[in-house]
């Protein structure tokens, strides 16, 4: 048990020390007026205490992705918990707080406008497509999980199950934050945490021991299931998640002052990164081996491990959690989901017309263009669908740590703490593409090799904007400089 009580002390401490230190160093300033006071407007703008908005983060940027994900990253044996540990601390949360900080900076603007401020407006046109359509996947699988097990539990057929989520996702998205997200939602992101904790508990009365910390690849398919990148591409959520930031502007809009941004951005994703590291002990411990986990999934797939785990764990209560998990978790991302890609849409397409968007019913045609492709995208295989999700979500993550990067460079400030995690995740995601099914397919060696080509062309780059002169804002340039 010493490697898992370490690795909570650890992110626990993270939050603590490293937390303050990205605070310090992004530079908070409680005396300017946040974005939920300066455009109010009943809607997305709205003041909301900080604890509500870190429940309500906690759940959107959450939902099944560090219970299913860690699962499935259990597979990989406890080298999974270093993952998870490191890359929440220096990662994740990192990711999480610029993402949340710089669009209350920028007048609680959307990821794709952020992207554009600090990488050009190229790179804004390419992930504004990208955000949207990482949004639909998430919403779409994050839809089609639920609907299956509502048809299973309830009388409702799958396409019945169906209109029922998404006649909810139509109240929920065209109704103002603080109606259904802000009053139901901390609810549901209590209970998130209270699941994690009771299984956190139970596991120290399972018959077998949480197994200690060990760097061998423990995956049944050890040989076509490599760690590194796949591992880093399993246990996004839980780690680093590109999703997160296309949520963090929702609670952005919510803040009442920078000094809170700390508990909810970065103290969200630790929290997440707990959860995580329980179902990853739970998955490893619960079956008695890695092997046992496996034949668990291909049995029933992660759904049934977690009712399995928790009914076993918990008894009735716990199926009754299983449940509440499984179908209400996943469908409030799907919500958030839809509800971001219609601000990315309104953004995307003011920015064309160079006029604000208004009217009661723009937030309902602006959903329309992004829920009905979410809904087709539900007829096809849930696995298949997930694939995709992945690397998509993780290439969005990687823009969002350069995009930070390039802030604390024209700021002057040490980018170091963007600009480190930016490199491994580009070399993640260069790697994973070219050796993933879902991607060319290739033999590991020759992923490696193209992947480091492309990572030193990003390096390339990166030591490109390292040696270019800078003005921090407001100075003026000496004439021997201009």
């Amino acid at each position: 048990m010493v490697t898992f009580v370490a690795s909570i002390l650890l992110l626990i401490l993270g939050y603590v020390v490293y937390g303050k230190v990205v605070e310090r160093i992004f530079g908070i300033n409680d005396q300017t007026s946040t974005p939920a006071y300066t455009n109010q407007d009943g809607f997305d703008y709205m003041p909301m205490s900080w604890w509500k908005a870190s429940l309500i983060q906690l759940l959107n940027i959450a939902g099944l992705g560090p219970i299913f994900g860690a699962i499935l990253g259990a597979l990989y044996g406890p080298v999974a918990f270093i993952w998870i540990v490191i890359g929440s601390i220096f990662g994740g949360a990192v990711h999480d707080y610029f993402s949340g900080m710089l669009s209350i900076r920028h007048n609680g603007a959307q990821y794709p406008t952020i992207v554009g401020k600090y990488l050009g407006k190229p790179a804004r046109s390419v992930i504004n497509v990208l955000s949207i359509a990482l949004m639909v996947l998430v919403a779409a699988a994050f839809t089609a999980g639920p609907a299956q097990l509502m048809a299973e539990v309830t009388p409702l057929t799958f396409m019945a199950s169906l209109l029922v989520i998404f006649a909810y996702f139509l109240i929920a998205v065209l109704l103002p934050v603080n109606k259904i997200i802000g009053k139901i939602y901390p609810i549901f992101g209590a209970i998130l945490i209270f699941m994690a904790v009771s299984i956190g508990v139970g596991l120290f009365f399972f018959d077998n021991p949480i197994p200690n910390l060990t760097f061998n690849n423990l995956h049944p398919e050890a040989k076509q299931t490599p760690i590194w990148p796949l591992l880093m591409v399993t246990i996004s959520c839980g780690a680093i998640s590109g999703f997160h930031s296309t949520q963090s502007p929702i609670l952005a809009r919510t803040l009442k002052k920078e000094s809170e941004g700390r508990k909810v951005f970065y103290g969200a994703m630790i929290a997440e990164g707990i959860i995580a590291l329980i179902w990853a002990a739970a998955g490893m411990t619960f079956f008695g081996s890695t092997g046992g986990l496996k034949e668990a999934l291909d049995a029933g797939g992660p759904a049934s491990v977690v009712n399995e785990i928790s009914t076993s764990t918990l008894g009735a209560f716990g199926g009754v959690l299983a449940v509440i998990g499984v179908i209400i978790l996943p469908v409030t991302t799907g919500d958030t989901a839809l509800r971001s890609s219609r601000m990315m849409l309104g953004d995307l397409i003011t920015q064309f017309r160079k006029k604000e968007l208004t009217g009661k019913w723009t937030p309902l045609w602006l959903s329309i263009p992004v829920a009905l492709p979410t809904f087709l995208l539900t007829q096809i295989d849930y696995s298949f669908l997930w694939r995709y999700v992945g690397w998509s979500n993780q290439v969005v993550a990687t823009v969002m740590l350069w995009t930070a990067t390039m802030y604390l460079l024209r700021e002057g400030k040490f980018h170091w703490i963007a600009s480190i995690p930016a490199l491994a995740m580009t070399a993640v995601v260069s790697t994973y593409i070219f050796y993933a099914p879902e991607g060319f397919g290739l033999a590991y060696t020759t992923s490696m090799i193209l992947g480091g080509i492309l990572w030193l062309l990003v390096a390339g780059w990166f030591v490109k904007q390292l040696i270019r002169p800078r003005f921090s804002q407001g100075e003026i340039p000496s004439a021997r400089a201009s």
